[in-house]
C-alpha cells in the first residue's frame, strides 16, 4: 500500500489547480506548471485540497499512485515557492560566472566551459564557487544541476571538481612510498 499516495496535498492561496481530461494545470505566483496524469490514476479536486485516487487495486496502480502524488505535490511547491539547488567548484583555479543564459566555466580544461541554461531555469554565482540554481520545475532543475555536476565530477583524492553542497566526497589514501 502507498502511504505517500493516499496523503493529501494542500493547496496554499494564490494557487490555481484546474483539471481538464487528464491534465493538470496549477498557476501560482511563480509561473505556471502542466502535467498530463497516467490512465490508471485520477485526481479529486475539494476545496483547498488534491487527493489522488486509484481505479483499480494492482501493483502497478498503487506504485503510481504515490508516484503522481509525489508530482503534483512538486508542481504545487514549485509554482507557489520555487526550488533551489547549490552546487560547489573545488579545485585551484576553478571558477563560474553567469552572462545572459550561459553558464561559463573554467574546469580546468583548456578552453572554458559555456553551459546554455535551459528555459525556466535560472543561476547565480557567489564567490566565483558557489552556483545557485532555481527553477519552479523540480525536474528540470535536478536534471540541469546533474549535467552541470557532470562536466567535471568530484575526484576522490584531493576532491577537485563540481559537488553539490550537501554531498559528503569520500576521500581516498594516495599512493605510498615504498621503502
Amino acid at each position: 500500500m502507498s502511504r505517500v499516495g493516499k496523503k493529501p496535498i494542500s493547496i496554499p492561496e494564490k494557487v490555481n489547480v484546474s483539471l481538464k481530461d487528464r491534465l493538470i494545470t496549477v498557476k501560482g505566483s511563480k509561473g505556471t506548471l502542466s502535467r498530463t496524469i497516467h490512465d490508471d490514476v485520477d485526481l479529486e479536486v475539494e476545496g483547498n485540497v488534491i487527493q489522488v485516487v486509484i481505479q483499480n487495486e494492482d501493483r502497478k496502480s498503487r506504485a503510481l499512485q504515490g508516484l503522481t502524488r509525489s508530482l503534483v505535490n512538486n508542481m504545487v511547491t514549485g509554482v507557489s515557492s520555487g526550488f533551489e539547488r547549490v552546487l560547489e567548484i573545488n579545485g585551484i583555479g576553478y571558477r563560474a560566472e553567469v552572462k545572459g543564459k550561459a553558464l561559463i566555466l573554467n574546469l580546468g580544461y583548456s578552453n572554458p566551459v559555456n553551459f546554455e541554461l535551459p528555459d525556466g531555469v535560472s543561476a547565480s554565482v557567489d564567490r566565483n564557487t558557489v552556483i545557485k540554481l532555481s527553477a519552479i520545475d523540480k525536474e528540470k532543475l535536478g536534471q540541469t544541476a546533474a549535467s552541470i555536476r557532470k562536466l567535471r565530477p568530484p575526484e576522490p583524492y584531493k576532491g577537485k571538481g563540481i559537488k553539490y553542497a550537501e554531498e559528503r566526497i569520500i576521500r581516498k589514501a594516495g599512493k605510498t612510498g615504498t621503502k
